[in-house]
């Protein structure tokens, strides 16, 4: 049986910013509506200030914080690829260090298609 660590591992969260908040709702269902994140929590009012095509940009932007498993990444980037109106959207996937079990577990499950109970 793997270590509580080593399971921990498989768990991804996922940084991603969207224009406004109605891309982040288009964006944060599909993603879950096709299993590549079990969750995405949106955080409206964020500021992004960042260098695009040779200029300061400084622009508000909706948070999104996905938690994935490792072997979903692929297919969520291919997913917001395809939705996410920015040339160039966010993606920052962080290795989780630890992962309570039972969430972790249901996790795994939805996003794997086999469904479990809410955490």
């Amino acid at each position: 049986m793997a270590s509580d660590s080593a399971r921990a591992a498989e768990a991804r969260v996922v940084l991603m910013t969207a224009p406004d908040l109605s891309s982040a709702e288009t964006i944060a269902r599909a993603l879950v509506e096709r299993r590549l994140a079990a969750c995405v929590n949106l955080v409206p009012g964020v500021r992004s200030i960042y260098r695009w095509k040779g200029r300061i940009e400084d622009a508000p932007e909706v948070l999104l914080v996905a938690k994935t498993v490792a072997g979903r990444l692929g297919a969520l980037e291919e997913a917001l690829a395809e939705l996410h109106p920015y040339e160039v959207p966010e993606v920052v996937a962080l290795e989780a260090e630890r992962v309570a079990p039972r969430y972790l577990d249901w996790l795994r499950a939805e996003t794997s298609g086999a469904g479990a109970r809410e955490p």
